[in-house]
């Protein structure tokens, strides 16, 4: 199997080929147009600023490659948020694939921002949750947010209810890090792989 990981400077790529690594798989860290289109499965992983990110992409006519890939996608983090339409982060146009808005949580909230650190997930919709309970804990870096919609597979509350994991399709998102996430995070992993 051919797992690629999607190259555009974003950080944190380490931590999900070391996650993938536990599981028996190793991926290729790449920007390269055919080995993506090829691969079995495609992860868009990311830490970063939305505007930069998309430059990025569009310099290498990466959004259009992903947009069209047909492989199972899966978005984390930044790599989710850029799958929506459109971000507030830099007055963003993003990958247009989920049709969600991403949002800066309100700073006038009792909730800190960014929210930094462990949170649960529920009303879990989708294949990736399979053996994963309700309400369990993953963990979270991020001050921007997808608003809940159609494309909602799970939600976390932060203040206010977001989706923390989006589908549309064969691509999936997940705003947590499920390769920061012990075993809960470990079991998404290996249900995509299986997807």
């Amino acid at each position: 199997m051919k797992v690629s990981i999607i190259k555009y400077n974003a950080g944190n790529i380490k931590s999900v080929l070391f996650a993938l690594e536990r599981i028996g798989i190793n991926a290729t860290v790449t920007d390269n147009i055919d080995e993506l289109k090829t691969s079995s499965k495609v992860i868009f992983p990311g830490v970063g600023e939305a505007s930069s990110a998309m430059k990025y992409l569009r310099e290498q006519q990466l959004d259009k490659v992903i947009v069209n890939l047909k492989q199972p996608v899966l978005g984390i983090c930044l790599g989710m948020q850029l799958m929506c339409q459109y971000s507030e982060e830099a007055n963003t146009d993003c990958l247009g694939i989920f049709d969600n808005t991403v949002k800066l949580f309100p700073t006038n909230n009792t909730a800190k921002v960014p929210q930094i650190g462990w949170n649960t997930i529920y009303d879990l919709r989708t294949n990736l949750y399979k053996g994963v309970n309700e309400n369990e804990y993953m963990y979270f870096v991020h001050s921007y947010y997808a608003e809940v919609g159609s494309n909602t597979t799970a939600k976390t509350t932060h203040g206010l209810e977001y989706s923390s994991s989006l589908q549309k399709d064969n691509f999936y998102g997940a705003q947590f890090h499920p390769e920061k996430s012990g075993d809960a995070g470990q079991i998404i992993l290996e249900n995509f792989i299986k997807l």
